[in-house]
């Protein structure tokens, strides 16, 4: 996967900027106009202890559909190729949901989506000033899977959850994904903590897309259209409260990205909470690249912690990881663990972060990756 993955992301959430218009009313006026575009009127809403307002929206009014593509998009409730539960996992973690509402659903025919205030517009705002995004630097430390002529129709893994210390210009995650055309389409599902997308410091689920290498399309979550949500309980951009520590207990994930029926799938925890519809990307029919690890990036400061802040040590307690990890070739097909000499170990900053990957453990096909950030440029 390209270095730059979360920088293009962070330009092109920050593309759906207030306009132009140098006077204070025009431009409240803009937030405003972009508030209610985004922002769909809710059946019901619920203020989370996390201190954001998560909205429960009508599923077929939601912000996806607003999407020209998606005009006349048939809504597709569950997939029809149900996931198997992996119930393999590191002892300690947890098997039950780490994210969402413990004791608050959404109505039936409803969907959870996260209420994106004005703060959330303007911290995006911010990131356009060019010496800002010119002082970014992205690091990352994942395997990644590319055999030439070889399609890949789905990706899983199970990933450790950590909360990384970091600042306000630093950003810091762990996920996986596919793509296609040389990182023209990509997908990618995982965890992070963001403090100018989301104002804490916390953990979250997000997703992410684009069609043409982040230039113009694609964003995190729903702050675009294009994500189709289908689950009650589960919603992008949530805070994930149970956190692992150095040595255990150790909290996980399981993630998968599965293509049917001209969607992406993604689920979590074996839930399908919602698809990309395929017509959303130039050339996704089949991804040419899939993969596993984590990226930071940093604005004008040293490069922050990765996973769990420890480089790999053998020791699954200590690092970051994917477990499970698995991709298939074929749809609907079994998974396939990647064999060690198809896969390239990738590090662009040995010296910050690492990873190292295991083709048979105890835990399927995984590996460990992660570090201490820091001056990772020199």
């Amino acid at each position: 996967m390209h270095l730059s993955v979360l920088v293009l992301c962070l330009v092109t959430i920050t593309s759906h900027r207030v306009d132009g218009s140098h006077t204070k009313v025009n431009e409240d006026l803009e937030v405003e106009r972009q508030l209610k575009l985004i922002n769909k009127s809710p059946i019901k809403s619920i203020h989370t202890k996390f201190g954001y307002i998560v909205d429960c929206v009508d599923i077929n009014k939601q912000p996806a559909f607003d999407h020209p593509f998606l005009k006349n998009h048939k809504l597709q409730r569950r997939p029809n190729f149900y996931i198997k539960k992996d119930k393999t996992s590191v002892k300690n973690s947890t098997t039950n949901p780490t994210f969402g509402f413990d004791e608050v659903e959404c109505p039936t025919g409803t969907v959870p989506i996260r209420r994106t205030t004005k703060d959330d517009l303007i911290r995006a705002e911010f990131l356009r000033n060019d010496n800002i995004l010119v002082a970014t630097k992205a690091h990352h430390a994942d395997v990644s899977l590319k055999v030439p002529g070889e399609r890949y129709y789905a990706v899983k893994g199970t990933t450790s959850i950590y909360n990384p210390k970091i600042s306000i210009a630093q950003a810091s995650s762990s996920h996986i994904y596919i793509q296609s055309g040389d990182g023209t389409n990509n997908i990618i599902v995982g965890w992070h903590v963001f403090p100018h997308i989301y104002g804490d410091d916390k953990t979250h689920l997000f997703v992410a897309w684009t069609s043409d290498n982040f230039k113009k399309t694609g964003c995190y979550n729903v702050q675009c259209r294009g994500f189709v949500q289908i689950e009650s309980h589960y919603h992008v951009g949530g805070v994930i409260p149970n956190i692992s520590a150095y040595g255990g207990p150790v909290f996980d994930m399981p993630i998968e990205i599965f293509l049917e029926n001209n969607r992406w799938w993604v689920a979590i925890n074996n839930y399908s909470v919602g698809y990309f519809p395929a017509t959303l990307f130039t050339n996704l029919k089949g991804a040419d690249e899939v993969g596993w690890g984590g990226s930071t990036i940093a604005i004008g400061v040293p490069n922050p912690p990765m996973a769990s802040g420890y480089f790999p040590d053998g020791n699954l307690y200590h690092a970051g990881y994917f477990i499970n990890i698995g991709y298939r070739n074929a749809p609907r097909s079994a998974y396939i663990g990647p064999a060690k000499f198809s896969i390239h170990e990738n590090s662009d900053a040995p010296n910050c972060y690492r990873v190292k990957y295991y083709e048979h453990s105890r835990f399927g096909h995984a590996l460990e990756f992660g570090g201490p950030g820091g001056n990772c440029n020199v």
